[in-house]
């Protein structure tokens, strides 16, 4: 990419498109194009190829989708799979009409089968069942990485898909009800300690272990991946280390400065046993993080500890 080609980054205010958005900048980046969903309906194709014809975008970053954990994954099932589909869908098909250069689709860890080994590597797509709580939202995100495939090999389009592991950072999510672990941790720890209490309740045993990224980290890697790679397989984009849910947690206590007992709700789901991503392909291309967990978690901490969401009742 160029400093003064037309990039558009679908999804501008989610975490991972705001953190993109946030280092094209940066960088010098100067002809950067985005749309709220009030302006532009990514599940409107009309709309979206309106867009397209209108501004010409050369670049694509593919940021935009419909997100939440257990719980919102769980209640949602038919809009996580319809509305996902639809935009993936309909952006691909505009980014080959409208002959944009390069897309890049971001698709999720949820991809992999429940039990595939560990770490997880790119070939184990599609190679065993996924992990029921998120079902909807893991087909939808396989269907994107196939709709990038077959433009690819019917059209020649240069479109990439990479899948990050779970993510954190500026403007996550921290609704209760919609929210990933860690965001949701971070809340009910801060509230906690705000409110005197002497124990926090986590979900599940404790056991399932899971690795977080940074998303500034996601968002470089996202600029490597666009500038240098243009191959058909997707990349994974992790740390490639976890921890289990009961070590985020005592971690989350630790900087929040939370000293009440922690409690296991066996009754509640643990989801999937482990997700690590391998990622020596990402390794091997020459990018690699530099946010470690504990340095990205007081940063996200320090910046939400005195705003509004994280002092409302919970």
């Amino acid at each position: 990419m160029q400093k003064e080609s037309r990039i558009y980054i679908a999804g501008h205010r989610g975490m991972v498109g705001s953190a993109i958005l946030r280092l094209l900048k940066k960088n010098g980046y100067q002809n950067l194009l985005v749309a709220t969903s009030k302006e532009l309906d990514l599940t409107n194709q009309q709309a979206v190829g309106a867009f397209f014809k209108k501004h010409k975008p050369e670049y694509v970053f593919m940021a935009a989708a419909k997100v939440g954990g257990i719980v919102a994954n769980n209640t949602y099932c038919a809009e996580f799979l319809y509305d996902n589909l639809m935009i993936e869908a309909n952006v691909t098909h505009a980014s080959h009409e409208y002959n944009v250069n390069k897309m890049l689709f971001l698709g999720s860890s949820c991809i992999y089968p429940k039990l595939a080994p560990q770490p997880l590597k790119e070939e184990y797509l599609l190679q065993g069942f996924l992990e029921q709580t998120n079902e909807t939202y893991a087909i939808s995100k396989i269907a994107g990485i196939k709709l990038c495939e077959a433009y690819r090999d019917q059209y020649g389009s240069n479109f990439i898909s990479a899948m990050p592991t779970n993510l954190y950072g500026p403007n996550d999510n921290y609704d209760l009800e919609t929210s990933h672990v860690l965001p949701a941790l971070l809340r009910k720890f801060h509230s906690a300690k705000k409110n005197g209490k002497k124990e926090v309740i986590l979900w599940g045993s404790g056991k399932p272990r899971r690795e977080f990224m940074h998303v500034d980290d996601v968002a470089e890697a996202c600029l490597f991946l666009m500038n240098s790679y243009n191959e058909r397989a997707f990349v994974n984009i992790g740390v490639g280390y976890d921890v289990s849910i009961r070590e985020l947690a005592e971690q989350i206590a630790k900087i929040t400065g939370f000293q009440g007992a922690i409690v296991l709700d066996s009754a509640k789901p643990d989801g999937t046993p482990r997700k690590l991503m391998d990622v020596s392909k990402l390794h091997n291309l020459g990018w690699k993080q530099s946010i470690e967990l504990e340095d990205g978690i007081r940063s996200v901490y320090e910046e939400m500890k005195d705003s509004a969401i994280f002092n409302e009742p919970i």
